[in-house]
């Protein structure tokens, strides 16, 4: 069986999926307060492309984080994908995290470096809202490839 990362991180997919995770993560700022929304339009403002290039640049490893997840769910299929991860949805947060988290220490970009460091207490409970729509965009996703990710007998 072909990874999450061989089916939704090579072209013609990962365009689409590149796309569907900025839009994902717009709709998320767009609920946020004040000092989300303003750290994201200053990120923004810096570079136009960061956000879709940072997603590009970490795309396979967030796959590689949820593989496992999805192995797990694969094998008994009792309820969907999205409904796994969410019931997981501390688990999936803090293996999501991990990814960026090693980014960010790692970041060349100060200004994004220092933000990020100052939000990472309150990302895990936005990562944790995100799950679903994450979720769904896999399966989403893997459905339009022909896979049949949805539970037999939810």
């Amino acid at each position: 069986m072909s990874s999450l990362v061989e089916k939704l991180a090579r072209d013609p997919v990962r365009p689409q999926m590149i796309n569907d995770c900025v839009d994902l993560i717009d709709g998320q700022v767009k609920q946020k307060g004040f000092v989300i929304k303003s750290a994201y339009a200053t990120i923004k403002a810096i570079k136009k492309r960061f956000v879709p290039e940072v997603v590009d640049s970490m795309l396979d490893e967030w796959l590689e984080k949820i593989q496992p997840h999805y192995d797990k769910w694969s094998v008994a299929k009792t309820s969907t994908f999205t409904d796994y991860v969410v019931a997981r949805g501390d688990d999936v947060a803090e293996d999501l995290l991990a990814v960026t988290d090693g980014r960010a220490e790692r970041s060349s970009h100060t200004t994004a470096k220092k933000m990020y460091g100052r939000m990472r207490d309150g990302a895990k409970k936005n990562v944790i809202e995100a799950i679903p729509a994450l979720a769904q965009m896999i399966e989403r996703h893997l459905k339009a490839l022909g896979d049949k990710p949805a539970a037999t007998g939810a």
